[in-house]
């Protein structure tokens, strides 16, 4: 495959991925402050479907093609920018998979409260705030990986 077309999907995963995950922390954060336990649970369960759909594959098909970016382009392993990005992309997917945990707990946990008519519990919002600091740190460091792999600073 060409640079071109390597470079094209690398792109799109990547808008996916920070589109997605932010399109669903909007939502999802808008929807837990309404306080609307339908409005929840139906936001928990897409931003839940979400991830499986669309962010785990962007997950995978970024390092993919950015090793055959690399490769293409005659880039080492040792190239600082390089390296500093794929250690931010696995914290950040670090953060990630601890979100999508949470973010199916809160499922559960909101599914529940509906079922049983109760309100949603303190741990319900733990949960939430653990989720909103991970999405934020996360972010954080993607925003660094796309900074250095625009900008190569070093």
């Amino acid at each position: 495959m060409s640079y071109q077309l390597w470079l094209s999907l690398h792109l799109v995963s990547v808008i996916l991925l920070l589109g997605i995950g932010g399109g669903s922390a909007y939502y999802k954060f808008m929807a837990d402050r309404s306080g609307n336990i339908d409005v929840i649970v139906h936001t928990n369960k897409m931003v839940v479907l979400a991830d499986y759909i669309f962010t785990t594959p962007s997950v995978i098909l970024q390092p993919v093609t950015g090793f055959m970016l690399m490769h293409t382009m005659g880039i080492t392993w040792d190239t600082s920018w390089l390296f500093y990005s794929i250690v931010l992309y696995l914290f950040s997917i670090a953060l990630w998979l601890y979100a999508v945990y949470l973010q199916i707990k809160m499922k559960s946990l909101s599914l529940e409260a509906q079922q049983t008519n109760e309100i949603l519990s303190g741990s319900y919002f733990t949960l939430v705030k653990h989720w909103v600091w991970s999405g934020v740190f996360s972010a954080f460091a993607m925003g660094m990986v796309f900074y250095f792999m625009v900008f190569k600073p070093f």
